[in-house]
C-alpha cells in the first residue's frame, strides 16, 4: 500500500515513483520479458502459464488479462515496460497513449503536436472540484 503523495493530485497521472516500482517489479520483469522471441512465444501459446512465472498480484495479472492500460501504471507498471505488452498486440506506441487518454490516434497526434494538454484544469484534481 503506497502513502498519500502530493502529486498524487495530478489528474490521470500515475506517478512512477519508487513505491510504484516496487509494487510493480514483477508486473514489469513480464512486460519486459516480452522483448525476447522466446517469451512472446510462451506467452501467445499459454498465457496463464506464462503469467504464473512472474509473482505478480492477481489484480496485474487481471489488468494484462485486460489490457488495461492505465490501471497496469496504477499498479505500478511503467509505461516503458507495459508497452512491450501493446507492442505484443500490435499496437503502437502512439495508439498506446491515445488509447491511454481517450482520443483518437489522430486527435492525440494533433495535441501533442499543438503543445499537448492545456495547462488550465489539468494540474490538480482540486481544480475540477472548483468548477
Amino acid at each position: 500500500m503506497r502513502d498519500e503523495k502530493d502529486y498524487d493530485d495530478i489528474p490521470g497521472t500515475f506517478v512512477f515513483d519508487a513505491d510504484r516500482s516496487r509494487e510493480g517489479y514483477h508486473l514489469n520483469q513480464f512486460c519486459i520479458s516480452l522483448r525476447t522471441q522466446k517469451a512472446r512465444e510462451a506467452f501467445k501459446s499459454d498465457p496463464e502459464a506464462y503469467l504464473d512465472r512472474f509473482a505478480m498480484t492477481e489484480d496485474q495479472k487481471q489488468a494484462v488479462r485486460d489490457r488495461a492500460w492505465n490501471r497496469l501504471l496504477e499498479l505500478g507498471g511503467n509505461i516503458y515496460y507495459t508497452s512491450k505488452l501493446a507492442a505484443f498486440d500490435g499496437i503502437t506506441f502512439q495508439d498506446l497513449a491515445a488509447m491511454m487518454t481517450g482520443v483518437s490516434r489522430d486527435e492525440y497526434r494533433d495535441m501533442m503536436l499543438h503543445g499537448g494538454r492545456p495547462i488550465e484544469g489539468n494540474r490538480s484534481k482540486s481544480e475540477w472540484e472548483k468548477k
